[in-house]
């Protein structure tokens, strides 16, 4: 029987397992590949919920993440831990996604062993290496190990080939969030939490919340949250916000909005935040990938976050960065929620992000590298 390449799936968080779901699903429609699944854990509960949703066994869980972890600590874990795992198995190629520290870790656990790298949603930029932090960093640190470069976006291709990297090794997919929104948005979905199902039902205009980049903590989250508390007093309109999990973000979420008119939910399973996303009005988010997912749904977004890596997102109309500054996040809302002209004209552009077939594009590039690296070895 013929030999199948042996290609690793890395992921550690929900968005990670959301955008490489669809890769994973696209590497085993094809005959001459079988997938390692290893997840990290680096966010343990999120991470879990995403595979359920998309029915995805990891055949490596190296289980990470521990209570208050710093960056120090997930990443010297990773990294003690993938030699086990590589000893294990004979990996081919090693594909990672996006700019977290298991994207980092586990390509660079990957080099040590000499095996190839494939960086999915490679190229984004800010060139701030503050902002977003570590994400910066971790995703130009993992493109100078990658050996295959997925940017999603032609910016993205670009800048790529200014760092030097060769045009052959690079190939411009998409996005393959917009794989995994399409996946999702045929799926029926009964909410279990009372509130969400009234929400649903609601004509009022929802103003849905996502925040947890590290760069806010402190005065910056705390000016858009008290935007967040001016926005909710607004007439007609329900601010939703599923907080994110991490203590800080939560500490501060618990001072200043606790008690108000803010709808505080738990964070959403991927096949309920995907319907609610589509009955919102408006998105005020610091994630990168609701940018993208956003830009599909055709709803306008407001970027609390001084500097984007997805500036295709503004260019396209859809999306406006505010930054932390409490007085422009509540005047841009107020204006998308009150001038019904100006909300069409911010919802009428094309997705700058992809058309849905990213991953397939991505899993017939990776065979076709393996193929030909198996040739230049005379094998």
């Amino acid at each position: 029987m013929k030999k199948k390449f042996n290609v690793c799936v890395a992921m550690g968080t929900r968005p990670e397992v959301i955008k490489l779901a669809p890769v994973i699903k696209a590497f085993r429609k094809l005959p001459g590949i079988a997938v390692t699944v290893l997840v990290t854990a680096q966010h343990r509960g999120m991470m879990d919920e995403a595979l359920k949703v998309f029915r995805i066994s990891p055949d490596h869980d190296l289980n990470v993440m521990r209570k208050g972890q710093s960056l120090f600590d997930v990443t010297s874990r990773i990294l003690q831990a993938m030699p086990g795992v590589l000893a294990k198995e004979s990996i081919d190629l090693m594909v990672v996604q996006g700019d977290t520290a298991t994207t980092f870790a586990c390509a660079l656990s990957a080099y040590y062993q000499r095996i190839p790298v494939a960086h999915v949603e490679a190229g984004l930029r800010t060139s701030d290496k503050y902002r977003p932090f570590p994400e910066e960093i971790n995703r130009r640190l993992t493109g100078v190990l990658a050996d295959l470069h997925f940017p999603p976006t032609l910016q993205a291709q670009r800048d790529l080939l200014k760092e030097g990297v060769r045009p052959r090794d690079i190939l411009m997919t998409g996005n393959t969030s917009i794989d995994a929104l399409g996946m999702m948005s045929r799926l029926g979905k009964k909410f279990s939490d009372p509130r969400l199902r009234r929400l649903m039902a609601s004509s009022r205009k929802i103003v849905l919340v996502t925040l947890h980049r590290r760069e806010s903590f402190g005065k910056g989250l705390r000016d858009v949250l008290l935007a967040l508390r001016d926005i909710s007093l607004l007439s007609g309109v329900e601010v939703v916000y599923p907080v994110h999990m991490n203590p800080q973000v939560r500490a501060q979420v618990q001072d200043i909005l606790a008690g108000g008119k803010v709808h505080l939910l738990e964070p959403l399973a991927y096949d309920e935040f995907v319907p609610l996303m589509k009955k919102a009005y408006l998105i005020v988010t610091d994630s990168g990938g609701i940018q993208e997912e956003a830009c599909a749904l055709k709803k306008p977004i407001i970027i609390a976050r001084e500097k984007t890596e997805r500036p295709e997102a503004i260019e396209a109309g859809f999306a406006e960065l505010v930054g932390f500054d409490r007085v422009r996040l509540v005047s841009s809302a107020r204006r998308l929620l009150e001038d019904g002209v100006y909300y069409r004209q911010r919802c009428g552009h094309k997705n700058p992000f992809g058309d849905g077939r990213s991953s397939q594009r991505i899993a017939a590039k990776c065979l076709q590298y393996l193929k030909q690296q198996k040739l230049r070895r005379g094998k």
